[in-house]
């Protein structure tokens, strides 16, 4: 999956708060739905898009659909983003050479 596409998928706050809900469990729509303030379509759309773009699993398990998180594509995004973790890292490292220096 590009990554593009995927910074535009978790740019919708309602799809980010679903796949924190799934870090924790599988869960059903309906459970989406009593953890949400949306309506049952609204979480359904998500989930397709999220599904879509290789978030989110599906499963039956008798009369329910569990959904899943699939954090395997986000693993795109943590190595995008580590150039800039060492950037801040490095920021960081300075400061506190600063403050120490201000200390003594």
């Amino acid at each position: 999956m590009n990554t593009d596409v995927l910074f535009e998928v978790l740019s919708e706050p309602n799809r980010r708060a679903i796949l924190d809900c799934l870090r924790v469990r599988d869960r059903s729509v309906g459970e989406l739905v009593e953890l949400s303030s949306l309506s049952q379509p609204g979480v359904s759309k998500h989930l397709r898009i999220l599904r879509e773009a290789g978030l989110v699993t599906v499963r039956n398990v008798a009369q329910k659909r569990l959904y899943s998180l699939n954090a395997k594509p986000l693993e795109q995004i943590n190595d995008w983003l580590e150039p800039y973790r060492k950037f801040w890292n490095g920021k960081l490292d300075d400061l506190e050479r600063f403050l120490d220096e201000e200390k003594s």
